[in-house]
């Protein structure tokens, strides 16, 4: 076989062959797991219920369109008859689906992540440059690295409570306590790799920046930030993966529209398809936080100057 085969099958065969093994042993076990609810969900049972799950949408789609069509000729025969009129569209507020749910959660956690990371590179690289700096803010980084979201989100909920009071409110009090929460748990690892990978920077280009007198922006826009961008991204790589798994918590346990809220109501319906939406629920939230780490290796692929730290 040429290297090249070899390489796809290393790439691609194993990869698949490790799934398909995963899937025949979840189906042999499921058959053998027992519930209240009946027998825990297969593969078979999950793939017939994910397009359950997208024909429900399709419908909810199909009624959204119908409500609007509904108003437009509502209003253009109130029109018709008083010239007058003023016509008014009102939102639908339909039954929330499954895959806008799936969007929501993705709208709230990258909300989240991109306002932590624009907090935490700059305090990163701050810190990382200033050994005083480090020395004041590194007891409060340890402290609050630690705390749960379980312990964040019922102070967020009752601080948005108080402070966000509005007769018309631009973002919803549910979408901000969920991304807040969000970004008081990301922030750290960002933080973190960012202030390591600006403290090890090799003393070479220090002497180099010094020598050529480059202003501290110069510095920091030359040197600093190229220098410490592989560190830099497994920090966001990292803030990435704890912000959706926070945000999944959050969702659930604070009943905010979301694929969190999505598992508990299912869990607490207790039909027959729980189980299998529930299954469907995890296997969704495992891939797209699958692909939202490809993405940012993608990212850091495209912009670091260390292509093999990139490709892992």
């Amino acid at each position: 076989m040429s290297p090249f085969w070899q390489r796809w099958a290393r790439q691609l065969g194993l990869p698949l062959m490790g799934l398909a093994v995963f899937v025949m042993i979840w189906g042999l076990v499921a058959d053998h797991i027992h519930t209240a609810l009946g027998t825990f969900p297969g593969p078979v049972a999950v793939a017939e219920q994910s397009d359950q799950l997208y024909h429900e949408y399709e419908r909810e789609q199909q009624r959204k369109a119908q409500f609007y069509v509904m108003q437009e000729q509502r209003n253009a025969q109130m029109l018709k008859e008083n010239p007058s009129y003023q016509a008014v569209v009102y939102p639908y507020t339909g039954q929330p689906t499954f895959v806008s749910q799936v969007g929501t959660s993705l709208v709230t956690v990258l909300s989240g992540f991109i306002l932590a990371s624009l907090i935490a590179i700059p305090l990163g690289i701050a810190i990382g440059l200033s050994s005083n700096l480090h020395a004041a803010v590194n007891p409060i980084i340890q402290i609050l690295r630690p705390v749960s979201p379980l312990a964040w989100l019922p102070l967020v909920t009752i601080v948005v409570s108080a402070v966000y009071v509005s007769s018309d409110p631009l973002f919803s009090k549910s979408y901000l306590v969920s991304m807040i929460t969000v970004l008081l748990c990301c922030l750290w690892p960002t933080i973190i790799n960012t202030a390591v990978g600006v403290a090890a920077i090799s003393q070479d280009l220090l002497n180099v920046s010094k020598v050529l007198r480059l202003s501290w922006w110069t510095h920091v826009r030359k040197i600093v930030i190229p220098s410490a961008l592989p560190l830099m991204f497994t920090g966001l790589r990292l803030s990435l993966s704890i912000a959706w798994m926070v945000l999944i918590a959050a969702e659930m346990l604070a009943q905010n529209p979301g694929l969190g809220k999505f598992v508990w109501d299912e869990f607490q319906n207790g039909s027959s398809d729980s189980l299998s939406r529930i299954m469907v629920a995890v296997i969704v939230i495992g891939l797209i936080g699958f692909l939202l780490d490809r993405s940012m290796l993608m990212l850091q692929r495209w912009i670091s100057w260390d292509k093999k730290t990139a490709l892992r």
